[in-house]
């Protein structure tokens, strides 16, 4: 949600609202929650775009939710942020910026199965939950979220290029007020080398012969694709018959997509391998460079004396690296899995919340964190322990403790690369606002009389002609 900067709010103020705000997100779930109905009626026009009674009273009893009591201003600055999000809307439609089908279907698809997985993949919970089917939760929110895309995406254009300068994060810096500062905990940056069984040959040629028979029980018994799917498939798209929707080239691992554009409709291929395992594809429909196939994995199970070799194999790399016989850093390129996010960071985790490599102690994976905990000396290693990758498949790691910092009040030296972010952040929300400010008075804007009174919408009464 976008919100319209407080025109008035002094800078240093502003920036110590900002450096502060930037430290304190939390992720929250997203999730597509049912909403009473409410008899509706317009009670904003931006442009020509429509602000609906039922749009303000749903986030007004979602913001309830959440917080128990919502301020006596909420409607008002909730009316201010969709003011902001129809006036970005109907730029983006003047100035025919586009999503895709396919990139909305994407959104859709991951945001279901994030819901899902909080649902421990129990789709009668889910039906019961929101009273409907995937398919018809998605399509009551599929125009929404093309509309929150193209927000993102005009959002996105405006502050295109938008980069600081050492000194203006310096200038910023300065202007938090000494007592605003945020007091950071002890942090720590952690490398991994990260490595994934390898399958042994039985149970490789295993699963192709599982798949070779469900093949023929499609092909020359007249099964039905998406029954066998649904019983036997190894992956999410099981409960959708294998369905994997309209996708366009890139979307998919090389070794599947090169297999998949080569089919014509309607036709299956032989087994493919891919890293997830072993698949059939069957062409559903093709229309230029789009096409829409479904598949059925099956994944080889990795055995017990799989799991042995592996940690052998990483514990060796380890001996090598605390013998100095190799660097850490080489280690990592010769040895790590190309697919983890820090093979190409030089092995340093990436802290998904703030998107650098600093991470306070109690909020690395648990896994992470008890063989973390122990360490005394920088560029101590762990022994190797497994953990389960985000699709459940057993890897191994070894992690090196590569720094730690004392508790401490934020400064430039410490935090240069979170201060310049916070910066960074700053100075796209004034341009925002600039934008915003701009545009309002180019743009015919009405609202009902009723809310009159919200001084959070004094820049837009400017140009008000209220219904």
């Amino acid at each position: 949600m976008i919100r319209i900067i407080n025109l008035s709010t002094s800078r240093n103020a502003f920036a110590a609202s900002v450096f502060i705000a930037f430290f304190t997100l939390l992720l929250l779930p997203v999730t597509l929650p049912a909403q009473p109905e409410i008899i509706d009626k317009v009670i904003a026009t931006v442009g020509g775009e429509l602000v609906l009674l039922s749009e303000l009273e749903e986030q007004y009893a979602s913001m309830e939710a959440q917080t128990g009591v919502a301020p006596p201003n909420a409607r008002c600055n909730l009316l201010d942020n969709i003011l902001t999000a129809k006036l970005l809307l109907n730029q983006a439609k003047l100035d025919s910026i586009e999503v895709s089908d396919e990139e909305v279907e994407d959104q859709l698809n991951a945001r279901i199965e994030r819901i899902l997985g909080f649902m421990n993949n129990d789709l009668k919970q889910f039906e019961d939950y929101y009273g409907q089917s995937i398919d018809e939760v998605k399509a009551d929110n599929r125009e929404d979220l093309k509309s929150q895309l193209l927000i993102q995406n005009m959002r996105g254009k405006i502050m295109e290029g938008i980069t600081v300068t050492p000194a203006e994060v310096k200038r910023f810096f300065e202007q938090i007020p000494r007592d605003s500062l945020p007091y950071f905990n002890s942090e720590v940056e952690v490398g991994e080398i990260v490595y994934k069984p390898v399958v042994n040959p039985q149970e490789k040629q295993r699963a192709i012969s599982k798949l070779e028979e469900l093949r023929k029980r499609i092909v020359d018994d007249g099964e039905k694709f998406e029954d066998v799917a649904k019983k036997f498939s190894d992956d999410g798209s099981a409960r959708a018959g294998g369905d994997l929707g309209w996708t366009r080239r890139g979307k998919f691992v090389p070794e599947f997509e090169a297999a998949a554009y080569k089919l014509d409709q309607n036709e299956i291929s032989s087994v493919i391998e891919t890293q997830f395992g072993f698949h059939i594809i069957q062409m559903l429909e093709r229309r230029g460079n789009a096409i829409h196939v479904r598949h059925i994995l099956i994944k080889p199970e990795i055995t017990e004396a799989d799991l042995e070799k592996a940690y052998a194999h990483l514990d060796s790399v380890r001996q090598l690296i605390v013998t100095d016989s190799i660097s850490f850093s080489r280690a990592v390129k010769l040895f790590s899995d190309k697919e983890t996010q820090s093979y190409n960071n030089d092995g340093r985790m990436v802290n998904p919340a703030s998107n650098n490599t600093f991470f306070e102690i109690g909020d690395l994976d648990p896994d992470v964190y008890f063989a973390v905990d122990t360490m005394k000396t920088i560029g101590s290693i762990s022994k190797p322990f497994e953990f389960a990758s985000p699709i459940g498949e057993p890897y191994f790691r070894i992690v090196q403790l590569q720094s730690r910092t004392a508790p401490h009040r934020a400064n430039l030296k410490q935090d240069y690369a979170k201060i310049q972010q916070a910066a960074i952040q700053s100075k796209q929300s004034e341009t925002v606002a600039k934008w915003v400010k701009n545009a309002i008075s180019s743009t015919y804007v009405a609202f009902d009389q009723r809310y009159d009174n919200c001084p959070e919408l004094e820049a837009w009464k400017k140009r008000a002609d209220k219904p």
